[in-house]
């Protein structure tokens, strides 16, 4: 029997604070958790956390990857009037900023706006973050040049199956990789399970621990655009509520054959639905765990998301339940 179901990981996740570069927190919720179901857990340089399930002898070692963290706004400075003046860390959608609450990693809490007297569209520079106070001084006192704001966490359920919530993006796949190790049994391959850091600005933890790893196969375990809403360009064949996603490509990765077709037969056996992706836009740990080293066989496992990179990123639980079954599917098959 289970030890647990996925949405019992992901619940707490979507509330540890962890934007790029701050995954502490993260690391070691997701430790505490899996210290006593794994063989080994160790973090490393860049505050990846790896644990590791071994396999039987002449079994392949797969790196199955999830990234802890998160978008956020870094504070550069305040003005006059106490507003603090902020970047991105990671990509952030301008106009799906504006009127959304945010929390420093000290509690501090505010609001995001931007000025109202530019010409056209706001952009990055145009942000600002209210956080109540009223001038230069009293806001550097609670918040320093440095700090990252995150969207503020709120887990709200949509209708019977969805849950929409910041930081899905990828608390989702975290959850997913802590399930498999939470409930899986020894099996032919050794599973090590990476929590990396920084993806959201460029995928660094997945590649510098690939490379010490040297796995035979990657996996990364990350979110993916729909094209089931009103006006969405561009239209992508995948939707909410059926089924997980099987990468064939993104902006950084063709995946690649063994591993895409695995997935497939993996869903067939474990009788789950699943779609195809094609992603125009965006990349995962996938494209790292590639090019490591004399390159990796990878692909991803991808959960369907609506509004990615906003304070309500919204996925079907079954979508997610599914992914769960499918994933276990593949780390139990024979690769030769």
């Amino acid at each position: 029997m289970p030890t647990c179901t996925v949405r019992d990981v992901l619940i707490p996740l979507l509330s540890v604070y962890g934007p790029a570069g701050q995954e502490q927190a993260v690391a070691r919720h997701l430790s505490d958790l899996l210290r006593p179901h794994a063989d080994e857990t160790r973090t490393d340089a860049l505050g990846n956390l790896i644990t590791i399930r071994r396999g039987k002898p002449g079994g392949k070692r797969i790196l199955i990857s999830a990234h802890m963290d998160h978008i956020g706004f870094i504070a550069i400075d305040a003005d006059k009037q106490g507003f603090v003046r902020v970047a991105n860390a990671g990509y952030i959608f301008v106009p799906h900023s504006q009127g959304q609450h945010v929390m420093f990693g000290n509690g501090v809490r505010g609001v995001v706006y931007a000025e109202q007297d530019i010409t056209g569209n706001p952009e990055m520079q145009h942000l600002f973050v209210d956080i109540g106070a009223q001038s230069r001084d009293e806001a550097l006192a609670k918040v320093a040049i440095g700090d990252v704001a995150v969207y503020a966490p709120l887990v709200s359920a949509l209708g019977e199956h969805r849950l929409a919530a910041p930081a899905m993006d990828d608390r989702a796949g975290c959850a997913l990789g802590a399930w498999l190790l939470l409930n899986a049994p020894q099996g032919p391959n050794e599973l090590v399970v990476l929590f990396s850091a920084q993806e959201e600005v460029g995928g660094r933890g997945a590649k510098v621990a690939a490379f010490a790893l040297e796995p035979d196969i990657g996996l990364a375990l990350d979110v993916t655009d729909t094209g089931d809403t009103p006006g969405v360009k561009p239209k992508m064949a995948v939707e909410l509520g059926k089924g997980p996603a099987i990468k064939v490509r993104d902006s950084n990765l063709i995946a690649s054959p063994l591993v895409r077709d695995a997935l497939v037969a993996a869903a067939k056996e474990a009788g789950v639905p699943y779609q195809m992706e094609v992603l125009t836009i965006g990349g995962t740990d996938a494209g790292l765990i590639q090019l490591a080293r004399g390159g990796v066989p990878s692909g991803a496992l991808s959960i369907p998301t609506r509004y990615i990179h906003s304070a309500a990123e919204t996925i079907d639980m079954r979508d997610l339940e599914q992914c769960g079954a499918l994933l276990a599917a593949f780390a139990a098959r024979s690769f030769d």
